[in-house]
């Protein structure tokens, strides 16, 4: 060879030789998997036989048994061998796990990949936002899934999006915020000639139909790589009319909507290569009861959809639209041994989990992890709230009716995020002065949104909530991106005052409260969005949320009641509810 052939070279020079020799019988693979029947997403075809794995990678199909040298043998029992599946849009913080904790739950569904949104984590950081992603990515390499990530596009500091885009594993920019790349703010102008440059990816954000012309235009004109915020079929049409790879998602209170979408694209026929899965916000209690992408997947199949189809949407069309089909998305030579065996395409479940060739999971239980310590990123809480008083927190009508029978008010609904109707003014009684929380003979609970750190007078906006229901007692949670503040749900000002001050003791938490006294607690330690806990630890603190709740009259259904409060987040900043 070449003298002045470089390291990476003769390290390239060195695999292309080996693959050529265990080819040839000379020298041995890593691992052979036999008695597949291989699904092949390229030509939407099953055939059997068997998948050779050297280096991470599959190297070949069906290879010569009769010569072959091979460290270890997997019988597949006779299960399809589907790839390794990929959510296309995940937000780390929204399952309220650090990046072990949610290999635990989610590589035993056959997820095997991710494109990870964090700006929430590092807008909580705040001049900590750099450090933050260095500890959040620490060890990356070494996780049972593939992470690739995205420098925050809104939310955070231009200085801190410039650092973290120069990151591993971040491949792009994150969300943009639309209330400043509508306006034509030039940190959004900077960020996205940064992630240009760099030839990377940039996430789109917001309802496609809530777009003017100009804007729609826009963000693909400036290199939008995809769209995963659709909520309906109009939705979907303009998104796919103007080239975004589109991603269709199952979020936190939004079940109803991945079916009205799956049933405009089997009713409209759409071409399914158009469209991508993903969650971006999920729970660990759906990841560990329903699944991940293995769940959407048999969705999909039950809506209508090919089941090939439907699992390419988790597989090869993300791959493909991240430019990374080379690496990822099918089971081929030269791209990674991400395998999944099931017993099902129509209703995928995952028996067998192997990323990188190595077997991680098996029958829903993760089998290696990485051991990576986040205590480093705990915070403890700064209060805010010791001037705050409960009659701060009583309903003032916005406006009464000429006989003075009626007050109009804030009507918020957990079901309504992303949609007009997740917050309404409505009409109910008003008696002896006072207004009684109910509508159309309907009892609500009460819910107050409050500003943590006040520069003067505190921001604090009252109203009625439908989601969570409690006769007595109250519940109480915080959020600090991208400012800081509390929700808290209950009947009475004053339990509700005492709650919500429980919680300002803490970087952020989830806690319940009867009679002034606390009856459950959920800490978020790490910068207030993340516990630094175990799955099963993680799962035992939103189950006792939950379990006190219950004992106080509310009625839940869905998600557990601390990813209900903390997705009103969302909302509450898009419909400029915080100050």
């Amino acid at each position: 060879m070449n003298q002045h052939v470089t390291i990476a070279e003769a390290a390239h020079y060195d695999k292309v030789r080996a693959i050529f020799a265990i080819l040839n019988g000379e020298r041995e693979a890593d691992l052979l998997l036999k008695n597949l029947n291989i699904l092949d997403v390229h030509g939407e075809t099953v055939y059997h036989g068997s998948i050779l794995v050297y280096d991470k990678r599959i190297i070949a199909l069906n290879p010569d048994e009769s010569i072959l040298k091979v460290k270890e043998v997997f019988d597949g029992e006779g299960l399809y061998a589907i790839p390794g599946l990929i959510d296309a849009h995940i937000h780390f913080e929204s399952q309220l796990a650090h990046p072990t904790a949610l290999a635990e739950a989610m590589v035993p569904c056959g997820t095997t990949t991710i494109y990870s949104e964090c700006l929430d984590l590092l807008s909580a950081a705040g001049e900590e936002g750099v450090e933050a992603a260095q500890k959040l990515f620490k060890d990356y390499d070494k996780l049972p899934y593939r992470l690739y990530a995205f420098a925050p596009g809104k939310k955070t500091a231009a200085n801190v999006t410039e650092a973290v885009l120069k990151m591993e594993p971040v491949i792009g920019l994150g969300e943009f915020e639309h209330f400043t790349y509508s306006s034509g703010n030039d940190d959004d102008f900077r960020k996205a000639a940064w992630v240009r440059a760099q030839g990377g990816f940039m996430n789109g954000h917001w309802g496609v139909t809530a777009l003017s012309d100009m804007i729609l235009n826009y963000l693909p004109a400036i290199g939008c790589s995809n769209n995963h915020d659709v909520w309906n079929e109009k939705d979907l049409e303009k998104s796919v009319r103007y080239g975004f790879p589109t991603h269709i998602k199952f979020g936190v209170g939004s079940a109803e909507v991945i079916k009205v979408l799956l049933r405009a694209i089997v009713d409209r026929k759409w071409p399914t290569d158009n469209f991508m899965l993903c969650t971006d916000n999920i729970s660990i209690e759906r990841l560990l009861t329903m699944g991940h992408m293995d769940w959407i997947i048999s969705l999909c199949a039950e809506m209508g959809i090919n089941p090939i189809h439907a699992i390419k949407m988790a597989t090869l069309n993300t791959a493909r639209s991240f430019h990374m089909e080379d690496k990822l998305g099918s089971l081929t030579p030269g791209r990674f041994a991400d395998i999944v065996l099931t017993d099902s395409l129509s209703k995928i479940n995952p028996r067998y989990v192997f990323k990188d060739g190595e077997l991680v999971a098996k029958d829903r239980k993760l089998l290696t992890n990485a051991e990576i310590d986040y205590s480093g990123m705990c915070k403890k809480g700064v209060p805010g709230l010791a001037d705050l008083t409960a009659d701060q927190l009583d309903i003032v009508p916005l406006e009464i009716s000429e006989d003075g029978s009626k007050a109009k008010v804030y009507l918020f609904d957990v079901y309504g995020r992303g949609h007009a109707k997740f917050y309404q003014e409505v009409w109910v009684p008003l008696r002896d002065g006072k207004v009684v929380p109910e509508v159309d003979g309907v009892k609500y609970s009460r819910l107050s949104v409050i500003q943590r750190y006040a520069n003067g007078k505190r921001h604090i906006v009252n109203g009625l909530f439908k989601g969570v229901s409690i006769d007595r007692g109250a519940v109480a949670t915080f959020w600090p991106a991208p400012k800081p503040y509390f929700v808290v749900v209950g009947e009475e000002s004053a339990e509700m005052c005492h709650c919500v001050k429980q919680v300002d003791t803490y970087a952020g938490a989830c806690i319940v409260t009867e009679n002034k006294v606390e009856k459950a607690v959920m800490p978020l330690d790490i910068y207030g969005v993340m516990a630094n806990m175990t799955v099963s630890e993680l799962t035992a603190a939103a189950g006792s949320i939950d379990a006190a709740l219950e004992a106080m009259g509310n009625r839940n259904e869905g998600e557990p009641v601390v990813n209900k409060l903390l997705s009103l987040f969302i909302s509450l900043h898009r419909f400029r509810l915080m100050h």
